[in-house]
């Protein structure tokens, strides 16, 4: 028997509350280094609002100020962010049936790596109203954070906004260090991302390749290696069963 939909607002917001929470430190740096790079606070805002994805914000950031091209900048986010379409498509059977297209629409703006989990983790199908009550708090916590941040890093001195600028770094090393380990293929990638950066960054010739390139190319690269050397296997289906071999079969099946 199917488990019941989930499809109660009120749970989305309280669900997504604990997301929005931290959320805001993170989206205050962003404020901080948008506002710290020449960006008026009310572009900061906008960016957040029109775009909820830290690490494509922070990169595209980075191209801002160094003057990257369009091309560039499209390109680096499509690599970064692609993994969005992956959680739409698992999202979008985990959404009742009766949620229609215009609503799946709406509700793909609201995807992040945070939201993704908890909508997957609920028992039984989604239904819009928690969805948009999920995505709420985190929309609102990713913004209010940025506003903050920003009005804060127009009125502090510099030095203090390059100190607390240090945050940013302190998050991704506290992302980054504890799966690596563990994982010989998570420190292999990384160290990867790392020997590539560093060797576009001071390599004569490659030096001169723009910020926007070197980070397509190092993510590209990493993660083809950590896919050539760490492929993921399939399991292989007990012998006697239906998937790829020719087991008994019940003989009341239809």
């Amino acid at each position: 028997m199917q488990a019941p939909g989930v499809n109660s607002a009120k749970k989305g917001i309280h669900d997504g509350l604990p997301i929005a929470l931290g959320y805001l430190s993170v989206s205050f740096t962003f404020g901080m280094m948008a506002v710290a790079a020449g960006l008026p606070v009310w572009v900061a805002v906008l960016i957040s609002m029109t775009n909820l994805t830290s690490a494509g914000q922070f990169a595209g950031l980075s191209l801002i100020t160094a003057g990257a091209s369009m091309v560039e900048m499209a390109l680096t986010q499509l690599t970064i962010n692609i993994r969005y379409s992956l959680m739409s498509l698992s999202l979008s059977q985990k959404l009742d049936r009766a949620v229609s297209l215009p609503h799946r629409l709406a509700l793909s703006f609201g995807i992040t790596d945070e939201i993704f989990a908890v909508a997957m983790g609920q028992t039984g199908t989604v239904g819009k109203r928690y969805f948009y009550g999920l995505m709420l708090m985190p929309y609102l916590g990713w913004s209010l954070g940025t506003l903050a941040g920003a009005l804060a890093g127009s009125v502090l001195p510099q030095w203090v906004v390059g100190a607390l600028g240090i945050a940013i770094y302190g998050m991704f090393v506290a992302i980054i260090l504890p799966p690596a380990r563990h994982s010989p293929a998570i420190r292999v990638v990384l160290l990867t991302a790392v020997a590539l950066s560093c060797l576009l960054h001071f390599a004569p010739v490659l030096n001169q390749i723009s910020s926007g390139f070197a980070i397509i190319l190092c993510t590209l690269a990493a993660a083809a290696l950590g896919a050539l050397l760490f492929p993921l296997r399939e399991e292989k289906p007990p012998a006697g069963t239906d998937a790829g071999q020719d087991g008994p079969r019940d003989e009341t099946e239809n």
